[in-house]
C-alpha cells in the first residue's frame, strides 16, 4: 500500500506541521489576549441561536 519511505515522510510531515502549529498559536496568544476576550460572549450567542433554531424546527413539525 505505502512504501516505507513514504510512512516515514507522512510521519515527519505530521509531526513537524504540529510543532509549527502549538508554536505559531503560542506566539499569537501571548501577543493578542486582550482582543479576544469577549469571544466568548460571541460563541454563546452562537450556540443560543442555533438552539432557538432547533427548538423551532421540532415545535413546527409536531
Amino acid at each position: 500500500m505505502f512504501s516505507t519511505g513514504q510512512i516515514i515522510f507522512a510521519i515527519l510531515f505530521f509531526v513537524s506541521f504540529l510543532l509549527l502549529v502549538i508554536i505559531s498559536y503560542n506566539k499569537d496568544l501571548k501577543r493578542l489576549k486582550g482582543i479576544y476576550s469577549d469571544v466568548k460572549w460571541v460563541f454563546f450567542g452562537f450556540i443560543l441561536f442555533v438552539s432557538l433554531l432547533v427548538i423551532l424546527k421540532r415545535i413546527s413539525v409536531s
